[in-house]
C-alpha cells in the first residue's frame, strides 16, 4: 500500500549550470572511491571499459507521467536480453519528494500509454500491457490505484490496443488499431490461391521498413465503465483510407481529448500524392461519429501534427511545419482558437524547433523541447508574450515528460553523451533539478568513463563549426601518446549532433575503445540558427562537406592525434558524407564506415519511398533541368570513384526502403572490382537502423575490428 502525503513538493536546490548535486555527491564519492583503489592496490579492482555487451544491459527508460497530486512519478523501464534476443519492461513509481520506490509491474513483454486520471486522494493509473502468460491477446487495458495489490485488466480488445489514452472524465478510451480495406492479389483472383505477386498503382507502397499491407490505422473510440470495463468500440475513420498515427513514426501523440471527453481531435495524412507531399492534417470528430470530421488546419501544406487541447478548452495547440516537401522545416506550435476557429503560429519569428509541447495547468503557456547549440533544452511560451524563455541548462539532452499541479515543476528526462537517461524534476521558475532516479548508477560506477569537450572551429566561409570531441577514458593531452580518431559524419541531414546517448551509434563506446571521436554540427543542422539548417539543401557535396574537413583538419594540427590513423563513419545523409569523402577527402582518412548509405543520387531518388525528401534536399527529378542534372553529377560519389583507395566497410539493411539496398551494393561492387580493401556486412531483416539485440553486438564487433584492422594496427 503506498501513501499519498499532501504536503508541497520540496525541489532539491542545484548549481544553475545543471550539474545536479546528487551528481555531484556520485562524482565525489567515484573520486573517493578512486583515491581508496589508489592506496590500497591489495584490494582495489581495475576498472573495466564500455563494451557491445554492456550496452545492452543497461535500463532504457521509456516513459514518465506525474500523478494528479505531483507527488509519484509512474515510469517504465526497458532491459534487454541479449541471449534471449529480446527485451522486457517493468513499471515503477518514485516519490519525488522521499524518493522512495515501488515496483508495480516486472519482467511484462510491453507496457506503455501510463497515464492517471482521477483525483489527488482517487488517483488511478491506466496503461497498456502485454500480459507475458497471454502474448496472443495483444496489449489490452489496465488500471492500478494505491489501494490495489495488482494492476487490472478492463479490456479485452482483440488484436489488442496501440496508443492508448482514457478521456478525462473516464467515460472513453480511445485507442488505434489497422483496418483490413485494401484487397490481396488472390482476393481480386480468387482463381489464383498461389499467385504470389502485387498490383501497385500508386507510390508509397512501401514504407521505411515495410510493404503496404492492405490495412489501416485507424481512431478507435469504446466506453468505459467502472463495472464492465472496456465495452464495444467504434472506428471513427469508418471506409478512410488513411492513418492516425500517421506512419512510419507517428504514435498517440498524433490525437488528444477534449477536457469534457466529448470530442477528439487526430492527425491524418490525406493527399492525392502520398509520397511528395508532407501535407498532414488536424481533424475533430465527436466520440459519437455522428458528424464528419473537420479540418482545422486546411490550407496550412506541410506537417500538422500532435494536437494538445488546453486545461481550459479554449485552444487546441499542434505542431506545424510551413513547406508541404520539407521535412526538417522549423517546427512552429500553432494556436486554435475554438471560437474563433483560426490559426495562428505562437512561435512567430523563433529561430528553433519547439517540439513536444505540453500546457502548463492553469492554460497560460506551453512548455517545449528544442535543439539549441549542441544540446536539446526545455524552453516556455507564455501566451500573453509569446517569446520563448530557456528553462533547462548545462551540457545535456532533456525531453519533457509531465508538468505537476500548479505549472511550477515538470518531470523531465536527462541525459548527456556518457550517462543515458534518468527521471529528474525541473523547476520551471529557477532551473534547479532534483535527480529521481539512477537507473544504472551501479553499471556507471564500475566503469572508466570518457569525458566531452566542446569545440568551435573556422570554416571555408570563416563561419564558426561547433564541434563535440569525445575523448577516451584516461585522456591526458599532455602526455606523449597519440590516439587514432574518428570523424563521426552526422545523419539526417538535418538532425543536430546534440548530447544524445544513442544505443545505435555511441560516442561513449567508441571513445571507451581508446578513440579520440570528433562529432561536428556541420552546416544543415538545427540548434544554430534557420540558416544554418537550411544552407544543405541543395547542396549535399558543397558547404557541409567543406565544414567537415575544416572541422577534421583543425583536429589534426593536435599533437595527441595520430594524423595517420584517421577514419571516418557515418549513417544515412553521414554514408553519403562517407562515400563523397572516399573520392574527395584526399589522404586524410585511412578506415572507412558507411552504414545504410547514398551512393547514387539518380538511383537513390528512382527507389527511394518519400519523394517529398529528394524533391527538397536535392530540388527535384535529376530530368527537371539540365542545370539539376550537373548538380545530381557534382554531388553525387559514384562519380568520384576512380579515386577511391580508403578501405572502407559498407553496412546495409534489406528492409531499408528509404535508402534502399541497392545503394549499399552499389558501393561495394564499385569497391571490390577496384581493389579496395573492402568488406559488406548485410543484415537481410533489418532497415535503416539496427535494432536486434544481437545483430547490434555483431554490428559493433565487426565495426570496431574493422576500424582496429586500419586504424591500431
Amino acid at each position: 500500500m503506498i501513501s499519498w502525503p499532501a504536503s508541497p513538493l520540496f525541489v532539491q536546490t542545484t548549481l544553475r549550470c545543471g550539474v545536479n548535486f546528487g551528481v555531484f555527491a556520485l562524482i565525489l564519492s567515484l573520486g573517493t572511491a578512486l583515491w581508496a583503489q589508489a592506496n590500497d592496490s591489495a584490494t582495489a579492482s581495475p576498472k573495466s571499459r564500455m563494451t557491445p555487451e554492456l550496452l545492452w544491459k543497461l535500463n532504457r527508460l521509456s516513459e514518465a507521467v506525474l500523478s494528479p497530486d505531483g507527488q509519484w512519478a509512474a515510469y517504465t523501464v526497458r532491459r534487454f536480453q541479449l541471449e534471449e534476443n529480446s527485451g522486457l519492461s517493468d513499471l515503477s513509481l518514485v516519490h519525488v519528494q522521499t524518493l522512495e520506490k515501488k515496483e508495480i509491474l516486472v519482467g511484462w513483454p510491453s507496457i506503455a500509454d501510463l497515464q492517471w486520471h482521477g483525483t489527488a486522494n482517487d488517483p488511478s493509473l491506466y496503461f497498456s500491457a502485454t500480459d507475458p502468460s497471454d502474448k496472443p491477446a495483444g496489449a489490452q487495458v489496465y488500471r492500478w490505484s494505491p489501494s490495489s495489490e495488482e494492476p487490472q485488466k478492463i479490456s479485452n480488445v482483440t488484436g489488442g490496443v496501440t496508443n492508448l489514452k482514457v478521456s478525462p472524465t473516464e467515460e472513453h478510451i480511445a485507442y488505434t488499431a489497422s483496418v483490413k480495406l485494401d484487397a490481396t492479389v488472390n482476393e481480386l483472383y480468387a482463381d489464383l490461391p498461389k499467385a504470389d505477386a502485387r498490383i501497385i498503382d500508386s507510390l508509397l507502397y512501401r514504407h521505411w521498413d515495410a510493404w503496404h499491407d492492405f490495412q489501416y490505422d485507424h481512431l478507435h473510440v469504446a466506453p468505459l465503465t467502472a463495472e464492465s470495463g472496456v465495452g464495444e468500440a467504434k472506428d471513427l475513420m469508418a471506409g478512410l483510407r488513411a492513418d492516425c498515427p500517421v506512419p512510419p513514426f507517428g504514435g498517440s501523440s498524433q490525437f488528444d481529448w477534449s477536457p469534457d471527453g466529448r470530442e477528439l481531435a487526430y492527425t491524418t495524412k490525406i493527399d492525392a500524392k502520398m509520397a511528395e507531399s508532407t501535407n498532414s492534417d488536424i481533424y475533430l470528430v465527436d466520440v459519437a461519429g455522428s458528424q464528419a470530421p473537420r479540418n482545422i488546419s486546411q490550407g496550412q501544406m506541410g506537417y500538422d501534427n500532435d494536437p494538445k487541447y488546453s486545461p481550459d478548452g479554449k485552444y487546441i495547440a499542434y505542431s506545424s511545419m510551413e513547406n508541404p516537401s520539407y521535412e526538417a522545416d522549423r517546427n512552429r506550435i500553432m494556436l486554435f482558437d475554438r471560437q474563433s476557429q483560426k490559426s495562428v503560429d505562437m512561435t512567430l519569428g523563433l529561430e528553433q524547433n519547439a517540439d513536444h509541447a505540453k500546457w502548463l495547468p492553469d492554460a497560460s503557456g506551453l512548455v517545449f523541447d528544442s535543439d539549441h547549440r549542441g544540446c536539446v533544452h526545455s524552453f516556455q511560451i507564455k501566451l500573453d508574450g509569446r517569446k520563448a524563455q530557456q528553462l533547462s541548462g548545462g551540457r545535456a539532452n532533456y525531453a519533457l515528460q509531465d508538468i505537476a499541479p500548479g505549472g511550477q515543476l515538470a518531470l523531465v528526462a536527462r541525459n548527456d553523451m556518457i550517462v543515458p537517461a534518468d527521471l529528474y524534476i525541473l523547476n520551471l521558475q529557477d532551473g534547479t533539478e532534483k535527480q529521481l532516479t539512477a537507473l544504472n548508477e551501479a553499471l556507471l560506477a564500475d566503469l572508466e568513463l570518457p569525458t566531452v569537450q566542446e569545440r568551435w572551429v573556422d570554416s571555408t566561409d570563416g563561419k564558426k563549426i561547433h564541434c563535440w570531441v569525445i575523448y577516451p577514458p584516461g585522456f591526458d593531452p599532455q602526455s606523449e601518446k597519440k590516439y587514432p580518431m574518428l570523424t563521426f559524419c552526422q545523419g539526417g541531414p538535418q538532425s543536430q549532433v546534440s548530447q544524445f546517448f544513442s544505443y545505435r551509434w555511441n560516442f561513449h563506446l567508441m571513445a571507451a575503445q581508446d578513440y579520440v571521436v570528433l562529432a561536428p554540427n556541420r552546416r544543415g543542422l538545427p540548434g544554430f540558427g534557420l540558416a544554418w539548417n537550411e544552407d544543405i539543401s541543395g547542396d549535399w557535396g558543397g558547404q557541409p562537406m567543406r565544414d567537415l574537413l575544416s572541422a577534421t583538419d583543425s583536429m589534426l594540427g593536435e599533437s595527441y592525434i595520430d594524423k595517420k590513423r584517421v577514419g571516418a563513419v557515418g549513417a544515412s545523409f553521414g554514408g553519403y558524407t562517407v562515400y563523397w569523402m572516399m573520392g574527395n577527402a584526399g589522404d586524410r582518412f585511412a578506415a572507412m564506415i558507411s552504414h545504410c548509405g547514398v551512393f547514387n543520387l539518380e538511383s537513390m531518388y528512382g527507389t527511394t519511398e518519400e519523394l517529398f525528401f529528394v524533391n527538397w534536399d536535392l530540388g527535384g527529378p535529376y530530368w527537371k533541368s539540365p542545370e539539376l542534372a550537373a548538380k545530381y553529377q557534382a554531388f553525387s560519389p559514384n562519380r568520384f570513384v576512380k579515386n577511391w583507395k580508403t578501405p572502407l566497410l559498407v553496412i546495409h539493411g534489406e528492409k531499408d526502403f528509404r535508402v534502399p539496398i541497392g545503394q549499399g551494393m552499389e558501393a561495394f561492387t564499385t569497391a571490390q572490382v577496384q581493389g579496395v580493401p573492402s568488406r559488406f556486412l548485410y543484415f537481410p531483416e533489418e532497415g535503416h537502423w539496427v535494432m536486434k539485440p544481437q545483430n547490434s553486438v555483431l554490428w559493433y564487433r565487426v565495426f570496431f575490428e574493422w576500424l582496429d584492422t586500419h586504424l591500431k594496427k
